[in-house]
């Protein structure tokens, strides 16, 4: 049996390590700007949060958000992303990501609830960017592996210094 598969009564349990595997995976695929591979880490209905940095645990209706897309928003973002229209990503950021301290809050019958802390350096017109944050992801689990149905991005900084705006993804 793989060392990152056990099964538990028909359902397969997720592992800390492939949980891991997955959002490291995702940390290279956005900082090669491989967008096409990275959409398909989603289900068809997958959605993708940015939480204002005054979040607090709300409910993502009532709560601030920098973003909140279903699947056709993320489709959208990332078509805008690889064209010229995207001016603000045109030419894309320079970025380097950095996952630490995944963690499996919940394992479901179909899902996993997989938190994580993150760095991003993002680096565009000579400047360099820090973001900090957490990730708490609902991952659907399958034969195949795992997809997002949300991926949300929760930062922890108090204000994003002038300039750092959130036009590439966190």
């Amino acid at each position: 049996m793989d060392q990152h598969k056990e099964s538990t009564m028909g359902r397969r349990t997720v592992s800390r390590a492939e949980a891991e595997d997955f959002l490291y995976r995702e940390a290279q695929l956005l900082d090669e700007w491989r967008l096409d591979e990275w959409l398909a880490l989603f289900e068809e209905g997958g959605r993708m949060e940015v939480t204002t940095t005054d979040w607090n645990g709300w409910d993502s209706s009532s709560a601030g958000a920098f973003m909140c897309d279903d699947h056709d928003l993320i489709k959208a973002r990332v078509k805008r992303l690889k064209s010229r229209k995207a001016h603000a990503e045109n030419p894309h950021s320079r970025t380097h990501r950095m996952i630490s301290n995944v963690i499996i809050l919940e394992q479901g019958d179909e899902t996993v609830w997989v938190a994580a802390n993150f760095i991003i350096h993002r680096y565009r017109d000579n400047q360099a960017f820090t973001y900090v944050g957490r990730y708490e992801h609902v991952l659907v689990v399958d034969d195949d592996g795992l997809r997002y149905r949300l991926r949300r991005s929760i930062p922890t900084m108090e204000s994003m210094a002038p300039g750092a705006r959130l036009s590439f993804i966190l």
